[in-house]
């Protein structure tokens, strides 16, 4: 569904950009109407996303927005190895730790999140719905 909107904004991202794409992210997001905690949710899981391509998916990604009637939609793609089997509905880690909550933070901060991910790299695709 996505694919066919006219994106809001693309950007390639790296490790020393991604200060700069959340403040876009937010930016962005607040002027399509998102506000008040369903606007913070989103912009903590895209950045949750974006780091993780960072970390895991081979330093850099690409971001995109749409926005679709009442929904926003943000791909975050990278080159990385892809998730391991499993990875994506794995169990939080423990409470002591200080990793690993990435795509739980995610997934409360989106009304749908889904994955695709293989040895060619992984997207994930975030959705928001607003009135």
């Amino acid at each position: 569904m996505a694919e066919e909107l006219e994106p809001l904004f693309s950007r390639d991202f790296d490790r020393e950009s991604l200060v700069t794409l959340r403040r876009e992210v937010e930016r962005r997001s607040e002027e399509q109407g998102l506000a008040g905690l369903a606007l913070y949710r989103f912009v903590v899981a895209v950045n949750e996303i974006t780091t993780n391509a960072v970390r895991h998916g081979g330093g850099h990604g690409r971001l995109t927005l749409w926005k679709g009637d009442d929904r926003l939609f943000c791909e975050v793609a990278d080159r990385g190895r892809g998730l391991p089997s499993g990875r994506e509905w794995a169990p939080p880690p423990p409470a002591t730790s200080t990793t690993g909550r990435g795509l739980l933070l995610a997934r409360h901060g989106a009304s749908r999140l889904s994955i695709r991910s293989d040895g060619d790299g992984t997207s994930v695709l975030l959705e928001i719905t607003y009135s």
